[in-house]
């Protein structure tokens, strides 16, 4: 049986058994009054089968609508460490007037096939700006790959160099762990020796605690999951709607 349907069924037993609990100035139903209210319920439900769908429809409604305050409330208590962490990367304009930031697992397949999109977002429109922040979900190599990433950017205060490196580490082929992430940065030149201190120093440590504290703040389980203004979005929703929510926030 469906989540949504046994919980529906649920809800309306509920109700049946809290109508024999009434208080104790009003006079209970019996056994057999229940029973009798339990059938025509049943009997109702068959008859009329369309009212669960409605039912579900509607629960899904107030959950989403729920779901939605939820992430709004927690874009607005943590927007600075959402927007302005020391700790982020930022790419893109700088000074544009939409933000996007992207949560993201180097070995999330969905992660893969969002960077075109981003990317192209980010040819396409020059007023955006884009944060990206390490989200490693898909266990201990994709903790890896997100240590020498951060490590990359405290080489990099421009992005450019961890752009470069994003896109090798997260547009190549095969997972993504130390081995493979150590194998990029150093195609691109940068200072191993000071990427293999960094990436097991206390910034590394800080800056992915901050993800993954955010992240659950605002209720994230999975990836790519962006913030788009105020709205979150989860999933690879694709290029047409990743534009349809910038402009949204830009309204």
């Amino acid at each position: 049986m469906p989540a949504l349907v046994r919980t529906i069924l649920v809800t309306i037993a509920a109700a049946v058994l809290a109508i024999g609990a009434l208080p104790a100035r009003a006079q209970p139903f019996s056994e057999g009054q229940r029973g009798e209210i339990e059938r025509i319920i049943k009997e109702y439900l068959i008859a009329h089968p369309e009212v669960l769908q409605d039912a579900i429809s509607e629960l899904e409604k107030r959950q989403a609508d729920a779901e939605a305050i939820k992430h709004r409330e927690g874009v607005k208590q943590y927007s600075q460490a959402l927007f302005h962490s020391p700790r982020q990367v930022t790419i893109g304009n700088r000074q544009g007037d939409v933000t996007l930031v992207e949560f993201f697992d180097y070995n999330c397949g969905y992660c893969k096939r969002a960077l075109s999109d981003l990317l192209n977002l980010m040819k396409e429109d020059p007023k955006l700006r884009i944060v990206l922040k390490e989200f490693p979900v898909l266990g201990p190599g994709s903790v890896e790959a997100a240590q020498v990433a951060v490590a990359v950017r405290m080489q990099d205060p421009t992005g450019k160099k961890y752009l470069e490196f994003h896109q090798k580490l997260l547009g190549g082929r095969g997972p993504a762990d130390r081995a493979h992430a150590l194998a990029v940065a150093k195609d691109i030149g940068l200072d191993m020796a000071r990427i293999e201190k960094d990436m097991t120093g206390d910034e590394a440590k800080a800056t992915l605690e901050e993800n993954m504290h955010l992240a659950e703040a605002l209720g994230l389980n999975g990836t790519p999951s962006y913030v788009i203004g105020a709205e979150v979005v989860v999933g690879a929703v694709g290029l047409a709607a990743l534009k349809e929510k910038v402009g949204i926030a830009r309204q």
